[in-house]
């Protein structure tokens, strides 16, 4: 245990100086854009993604986003920010925490971007009391497929593309500035880990701390959980304090966090490693590349224990087969990624988790509940305030998060687990981030992701096509 220091509170920067670089930014952008010919298709000239599904290589060039990857303005009297679209969850949370202030989701991964958040969806263990990411937006500029930065708000003359914008992936814009609204945070993170021998057991108490948002009466402000097997799981409660004490450190040392859950019923962090906890291993993911390994481990640069690195090993693998060779020397079939993020609401949780614990050599799984913020703001859909992921008001749904690969069986069609997985979360009555493969039809594809909204949405904003629409970009990888 190591004692943490609180960060020191800073004035901020000048507000005009944020404002004039990201005019740079966005004029490069824009610059970017006018050089792409009328027949490409208009892409991110961006290296770097937490998308899992495949995408096309680019043809032309693509938008210069170097510009816009900062915090404009944090501004703590009002308790809100205004960022650049680019700009990583890791640099906004170093730039608010001094202020005592952090946005009121926070993604799992460093690099996952605003703009991606938005446009892609996020969500994190205050999802069960503040929603998803783009709830907390105030207003968004929008670079359009037409050419044109848009400035949306939810009941201005483009509250259409401020509701209909997120899980749009690019395919009526790009955000270039988002202003969102912050919280107060205290500077350490008092955790519970509660174990469950049974997962109705488990979803009842879950359901009933969401509703309550307090459990043994004690306030709740973060819940998460993680299903180790069908005997085995733990909701993980969280409430802030002040109280200075020892905190756990599971970056620089030896110990792992999601393995910490099975080992001790209490814990503290420091808020800043609270937010980061899943990073440093990529949740559970790092195994892969025997990162978790002591003896491995003393010696893995701590620099390296981060989400981003284990991405450039994913990137090495994806381009010379590693994975695939390797189990080809042992006599293994080649194995289907299964990477997704599904909702499922709360009351099918318990008998999802039993079908795919049933079906699907994968463990651990990361539950996340999370509900609609309430009230909506002005100018929302009584019936379903973001048409493009029609989650409903006044409803829980529990995220589930399974990352891993399955042996391929032969004959079976290509992505047949993953093809498996959609149709019981549909059954379900759920819904599935669209970060990674979908085999989706269009018909089907349609019905869970706007339909016909998308595509009123695609003619005002992108008469010319000049993006790619939803169904090419989420299931067919162009």
């Amino acid at each position: 245990m190591a004692s943490a220091i609180a960060l020191p509170r800073r004035r901020p920067a000048p507000r005009e100086s944020g404002f004039a670089a990201h005019r740079v930014g966005v004029d490069l952008l824009l610059a970017s854009y006018r050089a792409i010919p009328d027949s490409a298709t208009v892409r991110l000239a961006k290296k770097t993604s937490n998308l899992f599904r495949a995408r096309a290589a680019r043809t032309a060039p693509g938008l210069d986003v170097s510009g816009l990857t900062g915090v404009i303005s944090v501004n703590p009297l009002d308790k809100t920010a205004d960022v650049a679209g680019m700009c990583t969850y890791e640099d906004l949370v170093d730039a608010t925490l001094p202020y005592g202030l952090a946005p009121l989701v926070v993604p799992q991964l460093k690099t996952i971007t605003l703009g991606g958040a938005v446009t892609g969806l996020g969500i994190e263990s205050t999802s069960f009391r503040s929603g998803l990411p783009h709830e907390s937006v105030l207003e968004i500029d929008v670079l359009t497929g037409s050419g044109d930065i848009v400035t949306a708000t939810p009941d201005g003359p483009d509250a259409d593309l401020y509701w209909g914008f997120p899980n749009s992936y690019g395919t009526l814009g790009y955000a270039t500035r988002l202003k969102i609204q912050l919280e107060p945070v205290l500077p350490y993170v008092a955790l519970r880990h509660i174990r469950f021998h049974d997962l109705d057991s488990m979803q009842h108490s879950m359901d009933e701390i969401v509703r309550d948002r307090s459990y043994d009466g004690i306030e709740v402000q973060y819940l998460d959980g993680v299903v180790f097997s069908d005997d085995e799981s733990y909701l993980t409660l969280g409430v802030q304090t002040a109280e200075p004490g020892p905190v756990s450190d599971y970056h620089s040392g030896s110990d792992i966090f999601y393995r910490s859950i099975q080992q001790k019923s209490t814990d503290r962090l420091s808020i800043h490693d609270y937010l980061w906890r899943w990073d440093t291993d990529w949740f559970w993911c790092s195994r892969a590349f025997g990162t978790q390994n002591p003896k491995i481990r003393r010696f893995w640069p701590k620099k390296y224990r981060r989400s981003s690195f284990y991405w450039k090993l994913i990137a090495l693998d994806r381009k010379y087969d590693i994975a695939d060779r390797l189990e080809a020397r042992k006599g293994n079939p080649p194995r289907e990624r299964v990477v997704q993020d599904v909702e499922v609401p709360i009351e099918n949780t318990a008998s999802f988790l039993r079908w795919f614990l049933s079906e699907v050599p994968i463990e651990p799984l990361w539950l996340c509940p999370l509900r609609l913020r309430e009230p909506a703001p002005a100018g929302a859909d009584a019936a379903r305030p973001w048409p493009l992921y029609p989650l409903e008001p006044k409803k829980t749904y529990v995220n589930i998060g399974f990352w891993s690969s399955v042996p391929i069986v032969a004959g079976e069609p290509e992505g047949a687990t993953n093809r498996a997985i959609e149709h019981k979360v549909t059954e379900f009555d759920g819904h599935k981030s669209l970060y990674s493969d979908a085999y989706y039809t269009e018909s089907e594809f349609a019905a869970l992701y706007g339909g016909e909204k998308f595509h009123e949405l695609k003619k005002r904003y992108d008469p010319q096509s000049r993006l790619l629409d939803m169904y090419s970009k989420a299931v067919q990888g162009k």
